[in-house]
């Protein structure tokens, strides 16, 4: 990961809203439940910025090339490249384990 202080950053919110859903909840369970969630969510928005996942999803399946040419140009500005199919993959799991969660904490 290229930038530590936005993943303590994101620990740290993640940590303020498990206080907040046992404050509100009073249950050790649901503030599990919300640990976990968020720290896959977090993982799975803030640690894939390999080379691998930075590509077009249909060529998620073959292996990754390096080759010398790449690593001799700069660093592209942006973190990401948008790739429309794989936006709308994360957008689907993403609302799906939102209201997975919340339909949990809600009871």
């Amino acid at each position: 990961m290229a930038n530590d202080a936005v993943f303590r950053s994101s620990l740290i919110w993640l940590a303020v809203v498990i206080v907040g859903v046992g404050i509100y909840t009073q249950s050790l369970k649901k503030m599990m439940a919300t640990y976990v969630f968020g720290m896959l969510a977090l993982c799975g928005i803030l640690l894939p910025d390999w080379d691998y996942f930075d590509r077009p999803i249909s060529q998620w399946c073959s292996p990754i090339t390096l080759n010398k040419s790449d690593s001799t140009t700069a660093p592209s500005t942006t973190r990401f490249k948008l790739y429309p199919i794989r936006l709308l993959i994360y957008t689907i799991i993403y609302i799906y384990g939102f209201y997975k969660w919340w339909m949990f904490i809600s009871n």
